[in-house]
């Protein structure tokens, strides 16, 4: 049978990850190109406990529940906003789903018509990319620095294309890295609070911050877009997930923001999947208010690591065959943003790459139209540190050969 699939269903395949994903499942293969974080680091025996413990104490646990997700869950990550990131929120605005990405989805599906402008950062993540254009947004990347998104090239283009949706990663952009300023953050804000254009703000990545060069530097947090705004939430839509810092396997996420927003995300989300699971939430729950488990420690810990990995990771790269690449340390995150030396192509590159037994991410596959082909993404935090060693010394042995070919 000769099957018709619609034609922006196509990009879903074309993904070199969807190969790297392949690749990856060998034991000799190391991926630099995923965003994983290091599952050494997970809390194993605090997850096995709460397992357990819900697991015998409750039957309901294995039951459907609210599609909104797991009440005392929601209440509990209401107090954390609060408490660690200055958002008001209350549990009735907080919607939980499988995962960042399905936040993203929900809003998108009943947000954004086909042809419907968004406007995305330049670079951004490759996933935000495939949700757009599975829905047939026309997506419109806006420039920044290393202060973030900036607002004179923004505000032409708001004019211009009169989108539905802004998306940012304020807090380590994906893949660059970027921490925005918090002027940068305030006037990005105001403009679109003045055109009435609703932001997505995602917060992936914003727990895993240890210094401007990878080190103890103990910065006071940003403040989030969210709760920069006067009227918390009219014009931001905050979402995260705990798959950072605690598991992806629990796969839980959340969306905060409008009452309007949270309602209609909630009834396509009964759609698509009812709820996500009442047995992770509960496991989660559990966790965090369990006396064994401190998530505040906990994130600590990640941090100390993963900025060890990450100025391994540079040190090796100034060492490297492709020493002349440019790249800024970021703050935080899971990524390194690399601009390679001049005659490599980061598509080129991962072919030969991959003939070698590494992986890393194109940057082409973070733009819109295909651009950045001379920058790559380079993920610090899921390979070991012998991992990285081996990874960065095949990529460099694959830039040797790359440039002796050409």
């Amino acid at each position: 049978m000769q099957y018709s699939f619609a034609s922006r269903a196509q990009t879903l395949l074309s993904s070199p990850l969807r190969n790297i994903r392949e690749l990856a499942k060998r034991d000799s293969f190391i991926s630099l190109a995923e965003e994983l974080p290091a599952e050494e680091l997970f809390p194993m025996h605090s997850l096995a406990e709460a397992a357990t413990s819900v697991l015998t104490a409750d039957p309901e646990a294995l039951q459907y529940g609210e599609a909104e997700g797991y009440r005392p869950l929601r209440e509990w990550l209401s107090r954390d906003l609060a408490k660690r990131k200055g958002l008001s929120v209350q549990p009735g605005n907080i919607l939980l789903t499988t995962g960042t990405q399905q936040a993203i989805d929900l809003l998108v599906r009943v947000y954004v018509e086909p042809g419907d402008a968004v406007l995305v950062e330049n670079p951004t993540s490759p996933g935000l990319l495939q949700v757009l254009r599975l829905q047939g947004a026309e997506i419109v990347p806006v420039p920044g620095d290393s202060s973030g998104m900036l607002p004179d090239r923004l505000a032409p283009l708001i004019r211009k294309h009169r989108p539905k949706l802004l998306m940012a990663a304020p807090n380590f952009t994906n893949p660059t890295g970027v921490m925005w300023s918090l002027e940068r953050r305030a006037q990005v804000l105001e403009l679109c609070v003045q055109h009435g254009l609703l932001i997505v703000e995602d917060d992936s990545y914003g727990d895993l911050y240890f210094g401007a060069a990878g080190g103890p530097d103990r910065k006071q947090r940003l403040p989030s877009l969210f709760s920069l705004e006067e009227k918390q939430g009219a014009h931001v839509l905050y979402v995260g997930s705990f798959s950072k810092t605690v598991a992806p396997a629990l796969r839980t996420g959340w969306a905060a923001g409008s009452p309007q927003v949270i309602e209609m995300m909630t009834a396509v989300k009964q759609m698509a999947d009812w709820q996500s699971s009442m047995l992770n939430q509960r496991m989660l729950h559990h966790l965090l208010e369990s006396n064994h488990f401190k998530l505040e420690d906990h994130i600590e810990m990640l941090n100390r690591e993963y900025a060890t990995r990450l100025k391994l990771m540079v040190e090796l790269l100034k060492r490297s065959a492709w020493k002349d690449a440019k790249y800024e340390v970021p703050p935080g995150g899971m990524f390194l943003w690399v601009e390679l030396p001049p005659g490599l192509n980061g598509d080129a590159l991962l072919r030969a790459a991959l003939m070698k037994g590494a992986a890393f991410l194109p940057g082409s596959m973070c733009s819109a139209g295909g651009e950045n082909a001379e920058c790559i993404r380079l993920n610090f935090t899921h390979p070991g540190r012998d991992e990285l060693l081996l990874g960065m010394n095949l990529i460099s042995e694959a830039v040797m050969e790359f440039t002796a070919r050409n």
